[in-house]
């Protein structure tokens, strides 16, 4: 059983894969409160405008939706509030050097549960596409969908 087996996952964010070129992952625990935990369980979260940032030696989430808990009262979560993701020392140095190159930002790629029950976030260390970056990606993908389309009808009619 690998690893990819025992993770499930909360939320992706696909137009992250569209946007950026992912250079380098990471994976960060996240500091939650406890209707956060549950609405995560329940798959109520959003990534898409999402960034994380480095300030201070730590790393913080931003722009992240997760919808307060349906059954949580007054005890209910600010559903935008800014988050502290938790890393390694060494990887945070790593990070903050690398955000402040030109152009690499850290984008959060998906949210998901290990297998130990711990909310993650697998942060990519992302450059940003320019639109003839992003129409060759789709022409890319249209010819790979046009190769796989003709080598299964090719089995087929003859």
């Amino acid at each position: 059983m690998s690893k990819e087996d025992t993770i499930r996952a909360v939320v992706t964010n696909r137009k992250a894969y569209h946007d950026y070129f992912i250079e380098e992952k990471f994976e960060a625990g996240m500091v939650l409160q406890g209707t956060e935990v549950k609405s995560l369980r329940d798959g109520r979260a959003n990534l898409q405008d999402s960034y994380a940032s480095v300030k201070d030696g730590e790393v913080f989430l931003h722009h992240c939706h997760i919808s307060p808990y349906s059954h949580g009262n007054i005890m209910n979560h600010d559903p935008m509030r800014v988050r502290k993701l938790l890393l390694h020392k060494k990887e945070i140095d790593k990070l903050l050097g690398k955000t402040q190159q030109k152009g690499l930002t850290l984008v959060p790629l998906r949210m998901y549960f290990s297998k130990r029950g711990h909310a993650k976030v697998e942060l990519g260390l992302a450059k940003g596409k320019k639109l003839y970056d992003r129409r060759e990606t789709i022409k890319a993908r249209e010819a790979g969908r046009e190769v796989e389309r003709a080598i299964k009808g090719r089995g087929k009619g003859e």
